[in-house]
């Protein structure tokens, strides 16, 4: 597969993680039983194994090692502190406003983790 199609497969199912960790961050809020759907326990991981997939293949058609592309280690570090802040934000917050601050916080990590893959820069809009 060409390096560019992985990256478009790449930036979709970003825009799909993001959509569906949107939704379920307003489910958490709203206390909707649809947080329980049995398509939300399958879908969202699916879509990141595919996430994954694309960004590892990215590495190895386009040559990249991330221990020599800074920028690209930041982002495998920030995928790590959304991860687990995410996890916080939907599951294992024990209190709503722990919740809260964890999805806001990870949707800085996120938003933090786009701006480095845009512009390749560890600190956007630094050097």
């Amino acid at each position: 597969m060409a390096y560019t199609a992985l990256k478009h497969l790449h930036m979709l199912t970003v825009v799909i993680t993001l959509t569906l960790f949107l939704l379920r961050g307003f489910w958490m809020l709203a206390d909707s039983p649809r947080l329980q759907a049995r398509w939300l326990r399958i879908v969202p991981h699916t879509n990141d194994a595919l996430l994954l997939f694309a960004a590892i293949a990215m590495l190895v058609v386009g040559g990249l090692n991330p221990l020599q592309h800074p920028w690209i280690m930041t982002k495998i570090v920030g995928l790590l502190a959304y991860i687990g802040l995410g996890t916080l934000a939907l599951k294992h917050g024990k209190t709503k406003a722990t919740r809260v601050k964890a999805l806001i916080a990870a949707l800085g990590v996120f938003a933090w983790i786009v701006a480095v893959a845009v512009t390749k820069q560890v600190i956007p809009g630094v050097g």
